[in-house]
């Protein structure tokens, strides 16, 4: 069932499907609810599945300020707190997986999956803090030399060329937040997840890799990783059949509870 719900002025959508132990499917960047199409029907069949557009995602307004992993952490709580969902399992991919660390780090929840999660800071080589700077004083220089119809076309060329395809996808103001909660270390969170965590990751995930996965399952206390071979960023996708089962396994004693 779609349903929307109002956060500070914000439409937001989700769906709210199947009885049973609340599950908050929460989706990657760029991604909306149709991303989890393919795991839903297995999960709605066995708990209450409520899977949720992020602000600036799907049916959902975008924020009128830029927003951060806290923010949206906020807006998932007010939403639960609204339906009345209470310890829930919290799965989470990606941009979804930061959401889901903050949101078990104080909040009480029954278990965590972490899909390809982002939390770990990526590291920066020299080369890259070189090009952002240079970035930065092109901006700042270029409408001085060139004037400012020539340096934005400049600008957007080089932006265009250099950046994501998140960023150049994005609107203005998301990417701000993606500028924003791509730098944000939730390290230091994850030791305060007590419930059992399992993460399940592409071997040869390159956006969130394996070695964040690996710092992940040292720092939170009840953690196991699975590893899916030849799979990619999105690795419940890639082998859908192997996320199942794992799914199943792990979620076996609130499935028996129905």
């Amino acid at each position: 069932m779609d349903k929307f719900f109002t956060y500070q002025s914000l439409r937001l959508h989700y769906t709210d499907c199947g009885e049973g132990h609340p599950i908050l499917l929460l989706h990657g960047w760029g991604c909306n609810t149709d991303t989890f199409n393919t795991i839903r029907p297995f999960l709605e069949a066995r708990f209450r599945v409520l899977t949720v557009d992020f602000a600036g995602f799907g049916q959902s307004d975008e924020p009128t300020k830029v927003w951060g992993v806290e923010e949206y952490t906020r807006s998932i709580e007010a939403l639960a707190k609204a339906e009345g969902v209470e310890n829930p399992i919290l799965i989470g991919h990606s941009f979804g997986g930061r959401v889901s660390i903050v949101y078990a780090s104080r909040n009480k929840v029954q278990k965590v999956m972490l899909v390809d999660s982002a939390g770990v800071k990526p590291r920066r080589s020299f080369s890259y803090y070189r090009k952002v700077y240079t970035f930065k004083l092109l901006k700042r220089l270029a409408p001085i030399v060139l004037g400012k119809a020539r340096a934005e076309q400049m600008i957007q060329a080089r932006r265009a060329k250099a950046g994501s395809s998140d960023y150049n996808q994005a609107s203005p103001m998301m990417r701000q937040v993606l500028s924003k909660v791509v730098n944000e270390d939730l390290c230091h969170l994850m030791p305060k997840i007590t419930a059992p965590t399992l993460l399940f990751w592409g071997e040869t995930d390159t956006a969130t890799p394996l070695a964040d996965a690996k710092k992940m399952e040292k720092l939170i206390p009840d953690a196991g990783l699975v590893t899916v071979a030849g799979a990619g960023h999105f690795s419940f996708l890639e082998n859908t059949p192997l996320f199942l089962r794992v799914a199943e396994s792990f979620l076996q004693k609130e499935i028996n509870k129905r």
